[in-house]
């Protein structure tokens, strides 16, 4: 709760002035039963015309300011309140941007977004308006018990004998429903997972070639007929038993008139009428913020299940933060070292290490080539340079300071990555690549399209570099979306370079094409490429070949042919599925002579995976 409390303390002035509205505005409404009190006992029985006018017009005052007053405290803690949930998104938003790669790996888009669109939608209610009424209505009930002592202590103790059976009752009712809470919002984040991973362009297109739409609707229904029976559950939570303080609530004036009726008969000190309409009247309203604080310690105890979510983000710890004095490098060449680096992805765990013993120099400017078989650990040495993870042993320099001294703007000034699998937004194409360079020119975009061998096609489109790419890029081709992002890159202009297997998923037409980019890319710029395919890595400066983390070979192409050892024996493997590769190639064409040349031709490479523009300007799907 301090910490809730304390969400609130840059709006402390605002809710002072809100503070202040709810005291005067409770203050004034409970003026009204003391001037009926004396309309019924003075005005009217002694005929006093002037008194009663101004009486009544006294009572209608009290309306109109208490009506007043609501409003303006509505329209600040409503203020307030969307401030302070605007403060937890940005918090949960840059939390989730400072966390490492590793946490993104194992956790659920859907779960993610569940928690600052649903946890932090479902405060609403407690952020905006229930600190205003727990005040306004705690004001009310003091000043009404206060009153009604003033009139009748007698008749105030009878009223109030059962209030602590009521707050026994609402609390349990408070405690079972945060326990519901918190099942449903889980069941929620599951929920917006699976429609995340099933609804997304690759969810459909798995789900469509896989004949699993029916099965998917049906897995989906289910999760929905659980957040059904949740929701039910906590709208039902203790509703018997807030709905018998209403009951009894409603009768206390019953219960009023005939103790008053009882005093009188029995020889008790006589209550006049006004008194007694008085104090009913004050005692109804009593009842109405009486169980609007009930129901806000109820609701209260709800939300502290959707605080405890969004706490558990905002508490996650940070592994890769600057330090205290980063140091800033204003000028990089681009020199990259790693002296005796060891990695694992889990810090505590036993076995062997991903990474381990690894010593390699690339010179400003020059090229490093890793291969090695999948999982030996290529792309993890690559992410290390950009510090989407930390080493565990050893360090990583780039112009000869540790990586993890240096402030992150320096870092992604330094550190381009272009990776297999090429992310762009839904957005158009000048966004995207804009993205890398936010006051780049149209001039600027248009270079580093041509750099990349893209602004042809792009220029080609009937909205040209407006032309919208569609859900993670899928209007575009892969070989097409390859070359955006090094357009993308070359725009950001890095001194070093990684290329995570930039070109292992095209076919050998495209990669040619993607390759050219790739050279004007890397011109003149230190390279790391992480290479499945070995045509792309020859001309590298140094060769290292991982097998298991640690390094096993190293050296040029024509120096690790010389020694035959495992580079040699990936080279050869290479040759032998060129090999294959050719002669299905060949296969095809013979038989395209015998009805549809265009498909026979194409047997031999498969077309460039994604879509490709017809000359209608509509784009359909080619490698699905």
């Amino acid at each position: 709760m301090r910490r809730i409390l304390r969400l609130f303390r840059p709006y402390r002035g605002r809710l002072a002035v809100v503070g202040l509205l709810v005291g005067a505005s409770s203050l004034v409404s409970v003026a009204s039963p003391f001037l009926l009190k004396e309309i019924l006992d003075t005005a009217i029985p002694q005929g006093r015309t002037g008194l009663l006018s101004l009486l009544a017009l006294g009572m209608i005052a009290t309306a109109v300011v208490t009506s007043v007053f609501g409003v303006l405290q509505t329209l600040i803690s409503t203020t307030v309140g969307q401030r302070v949930m605007h403060d937890l998104r940005t918090a949960v938003y840059a939390q989730l941007q400072r966390m490492p790669l590793a946490f993104f790996t194992r956790t659920r888009t859907g779960e993610v977004q569940s928690r600052i669109a649903n946890d932090i939608g479902g405060m609403q209610a407690t952020v905006t308006s229930t600190a205003t009424s727990l005040v306004s209505n705690l004001t009310a009930v003091v000043a009404t018990v206060v009153a009604m002592l003033a009139l009748d202590w007698r008749l105030t103790v009878v009223s109030l004998l059962l209030l602590p059976v009521f707050v026994w009752i609402s609390r349990r009712v408070g405690r079972e429903r945060k326990k519901i809470t918190t099942q449903r919002q889980k069941q929620m984040a599951a929920m917006a997972a699976t429609v995340t991973e099933s609804l997304s362009v690759s969810g459909i297109l798995l789900g469509r070639t896989m004949g699993r739409a029916d099965s998917l609707t049906t897995s989906f229904a289910e999760e929905s007929e659980r957040l059904v029976d949740l929701e039910v559950r906590s709208s039902m939570a203790g509703r018997w038993r807030m709905s018998t303080i209403g009951i009894v609530m409603a009768a206390m004036p019953a219960l009023i008139y005939w103790a008053a009726g009882l005093a009188l008969q029995s020889g008790g000190p006589a209550i006049s009428l006004g008194t007694l309409v008085a104090f009913v009247s004050l005692q109804q309203g009593l009842f109405r913020p009486a169980v609007s604080l009930l129901s806000t310690g109820v609701q209260m105890q709800t939300s502290l299940a959707l605080f405890q979510r969004i706490f558990e983000y905002l508490d996650l710890p940070v592994d890769i933060t600057e330090p205290e004095e980063p140091v800033r490098l204003e000028k990089i060449s681009g020199e990259v070292a790693f002296e005796g680096v060891d990695f694992h992805y889990d810090r505590e765990a036993s076995g062997a290490a991903t990474l381990g013993g690894i010593d390699l120099a690339v010179p400003a400017g020059g090229s490093l080539a890793v291969v090695g078989a999948t999982g030996s650990g290529k792309s993890t040495l690559s992410y290390l340079v950009p510090r989407l993870y930390d080493v565990t042993g050893g360090r990583v320099l780039l112009d000869g300071v540790d990586v993890r001294d240096l402030d992150f703007d320096t870092l992604a000034r330094a550190v381009g990555v272009v990776s297999q699998e090429t992310y762009l937004f839904h957005a158009s194409v000048a966004d995207n690549l804009r993205f890398a360079k936010p006051d780049a020119t149209d001039e600027e975009i248009e270079a580093a399209a041509r750099a990349a061998q893209i602004h042809d096609h792009i220029d080609s489109l009937p909205d040209g570099y407006d032309t919208l790419v569609g859900e993670r890029g899928y209007r575009f081709s892969g070989g097409e979306k390859q070359r955006l992002a090094i357009a993308r890159t070359i725009l950001r202009d890095p001194p070093v370079l990684i290329l995570d297997e930039a070109t292992s998923a095209l076919d050998t037409r495209t990669e040619h094409a993607v390759q050219q980019a790739i050279d004007a890319l890397s011109a003149g710029r230190t390279t790391i490429t992480i290479a499945h395919r070995l045509s792309t890595v020859r001309d590298a400066d140094q060769i290292v070949v991982l097998e298991s983390g640690r390094i096993a070979e190293r050296g040029t192409h024509e120096q690790l042919l010389a020694q035959d050892g495992r580079y040699a024996g990936l080279v050869r493997r290479d040759a032998e599925s060129a090999t294959v590769g050719a002669a299905a190639g060949a296969s095809g064409a013979g038989g395209a002579g015998a009805g549809g040349g265009a498909e026979g031709a194409g047997a031999g490479a498969a077309p460039d995976s994604g879509s490709e523009q017809t000359n209608a300007g509509a784009v359909v799907p080619q490698n699905v």
